[in-house]
């Protein structure tokens, strides 16, 4: 009897700038990365599920995203759309040195606009179908 090892993908922080990486270059392809950008999980939060932040001294941002995401039952998709969320923000030049495109991160519906633009409308609706889930447990969970 043989038996088949399934190798479990660890998420850590080197697997979550692999997929930062990969999105970069896959959606991105047209935005310079001007200043050193970095990324790793952070605390576990319930409703922030990533950050960016650009460090006014050093130039650099930090994408956080949440640690929830460290579970393998979150879809990758999902992490990923939060990725390109993020990148979307940095290529709006909100937490970047890019100049700023908009007044307000969100204006409009700027994010999914342009992640739809850029092929990523796919994460988005993943995303979507996600949310709507966790929603419902959360609800659940704290009686609300």
């Amino acid at each position: 009897m043989t038996s088949k090892s399934k190798t479990a993908i660890n998420r850590d922080d080197r697997w979550l700038l692999s997929r930062l990486d990969h999105i970069w270059d896959q959606y991105f392809p047209n935005i310079l990365q001007t200043n050193k950008v970095f990324i790793k999980f952070g605390r576990f939060a319930k409703y922030r599920l990533g950050s960016i932040r650009l460090d006014k001294k050093t130039k650099i941002s930090f994408i956080t995203i949440t640690s929830m995401f460290k579970d393998p039952n979150i879809p990758p998709e999902v992490v990923d759309h939060t990725i390109g969320h993020e990148l979307v923000h940095y290529a709006h030049g909100f937490s970047s040195v890019h100049p700023r495109l908009h007044k307000y991160p969100h204006a409009g519906g700027v994010v999914k606009k342009e992640m739809a633009e850029r092929g990523m409308g796919y994460l988005y609706e993943s995303y979507k179908k996600w949310i709507k889930s966790y929603r419902q447990t959360v609800r659940i969970t704290h009686g609300w």
